[in-house]
C-alpha cells in the first residue's frame, strides 16, 4: 500500500523536472550533410545563377559570406563552378563558331573559393578544326581571362594568371598537316587526337592536382581577343592563359584555391 501512495508522487517529480530546467532529450538531426556540395543542374541561358551559402563544400572561420563580381571572356565558351556547384555557363553555345563575348556575373560564397573552370575552343569535330570543307579550314586558337572582385568593396579577390593549374582533356590535330587535308577526318591519317576524361572529384577543394601543369601566359597579341574583351576594365594582375599549345588544345580544366580575402 505505501507503493502505491508515493507512485503520484513519483510522476509528479518527474513532471517537475521537466517543466523547470530539465534537459529533454535533443531533436535527432536534419537529413543530409549541408557541408557536402551537390551537382547543380547544367545552365541553359545566360541567367545568372545565385549560389547557395557554402556552395564550395567548406566552411570559412568567420562564416562570413561574401558577394564577388566576376568578369570572364573565354575564346570560345566556359563553364565555372564554385566546387562542384555550377554558377555560370557561357551564354553563347560552343556550337557557335565565332562566339566571342563577355560575361559578368555575381555570387556568394564562403572562403577559402576553389574556383573551377571547364573552357574549351571551338571545332568542328575530333580533328580539332574549323570551317571544314572551305577555303578557310583552319586550326582554332584559344585564351581565357577572369577576374574575380569583392562586389560591395571593388577589392580584387583572383585573377587568371600562371598560378591556375590546368589539365588538357582534349588535343587535335597532333599533326597540324591535317589542317590542309582535302578530307579531314577525325583519328585518321595526320588528323589524329587525345581525348581524356575528366577525373573523379577534380572540382573538389581537396583535389591533387600537383600532377597537372600550370597555365601558359599570353599576350594580346597572341590571342587576338575580339568581341566582348574590351568591354572589360581588367585589372592589370588579369592574364590571357591556356594550355601550352594555344592552337591544339581544345578542351581544358582549370582550377585555384583562393585560402582567404
Amino acid at each position: 500500500m505505501k507503493l502505491i501512495r508515493t507512485l503520484p508522487v513519483i510522476c509528479i517529480i518527474v513532471v517537475l523536472l521537466s517543466a523547470c530546467g530539465g534537459n529533454p532529450p535533443p531533436p535527432p538531426p536534419a537529413p543530409g550533410n549541408r557541408d557536402e556540395p551537390t551537382a547543380a543542374e547544367p545552365a541553359t541561358g545566360a541567367v545568372d545563377v545565385a549560389a547557395p551559402t557554402n556552395t564550395s563544400g567548406v566552411t570559412s572561420a568567420s562564416g562570413k559570406t561574401v558577394k564577388i563580381k566576376a568578369e570572364v571572356w573565354v575564346d570560345n565558351w566556359f563553364a565555372f563552378y564554385l566546387g562542384e556547384t555550377l554558377i555560370k555557363e557561357d551564354s553563347v553555345s560552343i556550337t557557335t563558331e565565332r562566339s566571342f563575348n563577355k560575361e559578368t556575373f555575381t555570387f556568394e560564397a564562403e572562403y577559402p573559393l576553389q574556383l573551377n573552370f571547364i573552357v574549351k575552343d571551338y571545332m568542328k569535330d575530333d580533328t580539332g578544326l574549323e570551317c571544314i570543307g572551305t577555303d578557310r579550314q583552319q586550326m582554332g586558337d584559344g585564351g581565357f581571362i577572369a577576374q574575380f572582385t569583392n562586389a560591395e568593396t571593388g577589392e580584387l579577390i583572383a585573377v587568371t594568371n600562371s598560378n591556375w593549374k590546368g589539365l588538357v582533356i582534349h588535343e587535335a590535330p597532333l599533326d597540324v598537316t591535317c589542317a590542309k587535308a582535302a578530307n579531314p577526318v577525325a583519328g585518321q591519317g595526320a588528323c589524329g587526337f587525345t581525348s581524356l576524361s575528366e577525373p573523379a572529384g577534380w572540382k573538389l577543394p581537396g583535389f591533387d592536382d600537383s600532377s597537372w601543369a600550370t597555365a601558359t601566359v599570353y599576350s594580346a597579341q597572341d590571342v587576338g581577343p575580339k568581341q566582348g574583351y574590351e568591354e572589360v576594365r581588367w585589372d592589370p594582375a588579369a592574364q590571357l592563359i591556356w594550355g601550352p599549345n594555344l592552337k591544339t588544345n581544345n578542351i581544358i580544366l582549370y582550377r585555384l584555391t583562393v585560402t582567404q580575402p
